[in-house]
């Protein structure tokens, strides 16, 4: 796990949340049947995060290169608006920067999990760059936080949960919860 001082103070700068799908809210292996439907399996822990902050009023963003739809649907129901929910992400920096304009967070006050690649020029730009403890190499090196956790086994899950902790706002309202879920 890395981590440091540093990492933990900024968390308390944390606004919003952003993700990439694909080996952070999954653990990267995708089924395809011969229509072309592709199917993902998703943590119910991570989605129960995902609905605590957004119950607690942070903004979240999906940005993924993944097209289907179903994604937009499955994080329907974990609090995140259709509109920031960005398929088919190729310039991943274009769509972080409209969800910080629209949602009027500073970069700084996002923390973004990514896992790959295309997730670096991200995770180098907002306040927190976050990986599973499996992404690659040069993800590693440049994340402020590397989970205990695999994607898709909870990395969001216990990260979230850590920083609602430092702020004091992992508390369920289960009135809240009801009403929204």
């Amino acid at each position: 796990m890395k981590t440091d001082i540093s990492t933990e103070s900024c968390w308390l700068k944390i606004r919003a949340f952003a993700f990439d799908v694909d080996g952070v809210l999954t653990d990267g292996g995708i089924l395809a049947d011969l229509n072309g439907e592709l199917y993902r399996t998703f943590d119910a822990k991570d989605g129960m995060a995902l609905r605590m902050a957004s119950m607690k009023g942070f903004p979240l963003a999906i940005i993924t290169g993944g097209r289907s739809e179903s994604i937009r649907k499955r994080f329907s129901t974990c609090g995140i608006k259709p509109e920031d929910v960005y398929l088919g992400s190729r310039a991943k920096m274009e769509d972080f920067n409209d969800f910080c304009l629209r949602h009027n967070v500073a970069p700084d006050e996002v923390m973004y999990f990514g896992d790959d690649l295309p997730d670096i020029p991200v995770m180098q730009a907002c306040g927190c760059g976050v990986c599973p403890s499996d992404a690659v190499d040069e993800v590693k090196e440049i994340a402020g936080y590397i989970s205990t956790k695999p994607g898709g086994k909870g990395c969001v899950r216990e990260t979230i949960q850590m920083v609602m902790k430092q702020q004091g706002l992992w508390e369920l309202d289960v009135q809240e919860y009801k009403k929204n879920f």
